[in-house]
């Protein structure tokens, strides 16, 4: 063989092997490149992965308790839309049955045990303050690390956030026990439908009001940006959305209906783009 041709099938080779051990170890993912890692503390592991450089902004995908990384692409691509501009941080919820985190559930802790996880990544990853995008159960999510962690959250946006319809009281119970509860308890068959019925009274029966994590005397003195993205479904009243917007003395409002037609969404997200600009640190 050609000496020089065989040097550089060598060097590609060697190349190859460095760029597949960096994936392996997880280590800094380049920008637009992910990077799959856990997260462990006692009894809980986390599954996130990474994409970009620049600002944090962490991601919460829509999908109820199976909030997982694949939720991502609906109703648009975030990652894609955001990598080329941030640092994206986002992982499964130990609850998805269609994701790779794992934990016990905290019945007396529902919501706060998530918020616990999701804080323990950042943490891990040395992330100080943070940008975070949530969606249909992101937005209680949010509100939940705005009130444990003020001075870490620089700007959120909310869209199609989940929140309590007093007409349909029952609505994001019933949607868990049916399209969430018999899949896990198949998955961990130690739990029983028993358990996950005090889990979700927990979550979503006790005391229902507003977005679940947070008063109104919170939302109302809140002087964290927000951008809110309304919708209008059962489980993400219009209503609730349009009361934390007029509440919260910093928040936007996106466009109303701004997921269609599908046409709209390219101007909603343009929307996103500035807000987290606005409010991007100086030094970031």
């Amino acid at each position: 063989m050609d000496p020089t041709r065989r040097k550089l099938l060598e060097t590609g080779a060697a190349a190859t092997a460095m760029a597949a051990a960096e994936r392996l170890f997880g280590q800094q993912p380049g920008k637009g490149e992910a990077a799959m890692s856990f997260y462990e503390k006692g009894p809980v592991r986390i599954r996130y992965e990474e994409w970009g450089s620049g600002f944090p902004l962490l991601l919460i995908s829509g999908g109820g308790l199976n909030s997982a990384i694949s939720g991502l692409t609906n109703p648009f691509n975030t990652i894609e839309e955001f990598k080329g501009e941030y640092h994206l941080i986002s992982a499964d919820l130990r609850t998805a049955n269609t994701g790779q985190s794992s934990g016990p559930l905290e019945i007396d802790r529902p919501w706060d045990m998530h918020t616990d996880d999701q804080l323990g990544v950042l943490d891990h990853l040395r992330v100080d303050k943070f940008f975070v995008m949530g969606f249909c159960i992101g937005g209680p999510f949010i509100w939940n690390l705005i009130k444990r962690a003020p001075n870490r959250v620089v700007a959120a946006v909310l869209a199609q956030p989940v929140g309590f319809r007093p007409e349909m009281p029952t609505v994001l119970y019933d949607g868990s026990m049916t399209g969430w509860g018999p899949d896990y308890v198949k998955r961990y068959p130690n739990v029983t439908m028993d358990t996950i019925q005090k889990y979700l009274t927990k979550m979503y029966r006790d005391n229902p009001d507003f977005v679940f994590t947070v008063t109104r005397d919170f939302v109302r003195n809140c002087q964290t940006p927000v951008l809110i993205m309304p919708d209008d479904i059962p489980a993400h009243p219009y209503a609730v959305a349009m009361e934390s917007a007029m509440l919260a003395p910093k928040a936007e409002v996106s466009m109303f209906p701004w997921k269609e037609p599908k046409e709209r969404i390219p101007l909603a997200v343009r929307q996103i783009h500035s807000f987290l600009k606005a409010h991007r640190p100086a030094s970031a």
